[in-house]
């Protein structure tokens, strides 16, 4: 499974730290992501690796978001730093995981509310 802490309301500028650490005897994965869904709006992929590559970043937050790993730990990171009102949403992690190297899946965190004040 995928757990996620961190999240909350910060004001326009401020910065966030979002985690969402696998457990459940995960051996392996490869593809890591975060995406965001804000209301009315599809769900959008922020930035993720791919087999240990930082794939890419979503346009808008390009500079500002930065996505990382520790693999000691089996956690993801997204690091939000000049966040901006149009950043609020409910930010999910997902990996493809397994746990034999034979089988499997894609995992989703169970979401995380992120609101930027204005």
């Amino acid at each position: 499974q995928l757990v996620q802490s961190g999240g909350g309301l910060v004001p326009s500028g401020g910065s966030l730290t979002l985690s969402c650490k696998a457990s459940g005897g995960i051996v392996g994965i490869t593809y890591e992501a975060w995406y965001r869904q804000a209301p009315g709006k599809p769900r959008e992929l922020v930035g993720g690796y791919v087999d240990g590559i930082v794939a890419r970043y979503v346009d808008s937050v390009k500079g500002r978001f930065t996505v990382a790993r520790d693999d000691s730990k089996n956690t993801l990171y997204l690091q939000m730093n000049n966040l901006r009102p149009e950043d609020t949403a409910v930010y999910y992690c997902t990996a493809r995981v397994s746990t034999d190297w034979t089988d499997w899946n894609y995992l989703w965190g169970q979401g995380t509310q992120v609101t930027v004040s204005s």
